[in-house]
């Protein structure tokens, strides 16, 4: 689903050259949930944003969903994201004038979609996170927790193969993070393939895998097997 392969990021003003990302490899199979953790500045905003296709790379390859990113231009580009990939943020960025079923339109519409199947995408996204009563509610008469759930109904809204989450969990108490945690777990059980990046060691856990990233390169961290979830049923290599 995603394999990035020696991908560097280096950031130049005319005095300083940061590396970012140094000759990251990655690759996350179709189906696998997998936690992306590490230091405050070890670059996995960096490797989110690339993965998401909203920041260009210095040098390496990445393939999404099996097409090659390097050298797209700007509408291709645009296209994949919108037809592949799905973002949940930490700050929901819901729109506070819309109701839940206008927030979640928002996208669809950018996509072409006829009012007919984005009614049906709208109403089945918010019926599958357990907001199928509250698509008439504005961001403000929710919860936390059920302000993140329609976010990510707007995310799965699309059908995207790819859900990136970042710190999806990090504006939450511990009861709704963990709420949010087993709705991403259930839709991981479903079939989604999910990154997740997180400060959070126990929620890391809860993921099939533990990526780590220091110094803008990645490594697997080991994982007792008693810790390990069983992989998402029909995943793929």
């Amino acid at each position: 689903m995603l394999e990035m392969q020696a991908v560097t990021k280096v950031y130049r003003t005319e005095l300083v050259e940061t590396h970012a990302l140094r000759a990251l490899d990655l690759h996350v199979r179709e189906g696998e949930f997998v936690a992306v953790t590490g230091p405050s500045g070890a670059g996995k905003t960096t490797f989110l944003n690339i993965a998401g296709l909203l920041e260009d790379f210095s040098s390496g390859s990445y393939r999404l969903d099996g097409t090659e990113v390097r050298g797209l231009g700007d509408a291709e580009r645009s296209r994949l994201r919108n037809q592949k990939i799905g973002f949940i943020f930490q700050g929901f960025n819901l729109i506070p004038d819309l109701d839940l079923f206008d927030n979640v339109d928002v996208p669809l519409r950018y996509r072409g979609f006829d009012r007919a199947e984005r009614r049906r995408r709208i109403e089945q996204a918010l019926g599958q996170v357990g907001l199928g009563s509250r698509m008439k509610h504005y961001p403000a008469e929710l919860s936390g927790g059920q302000q993140q759930r329609a976010a990510i109904a707007r995310a799965l809204a699309g059908s995207p193969r790819l859900l990136l989450a970042d710190e999806p969990t990090g504006n939450l108490d511990s009861h709704m993070a963990r709420e949010v945690m087993e709705l991403l777990e259930t839709l991981n059980a479903e079939g989604a393939t999910i990154v997740m990046v997180t400060h959070d060691p126990e929620l890391a856990l809860r993921a099939q895998r533990n990526v780590h990233i220091v110094d803008g390169q990645a490594s697997d961290l080991a994982r007792a097997p008693s810790l390990t979830r069983p992989a998402a049923a029909g995943a793929g290599a």
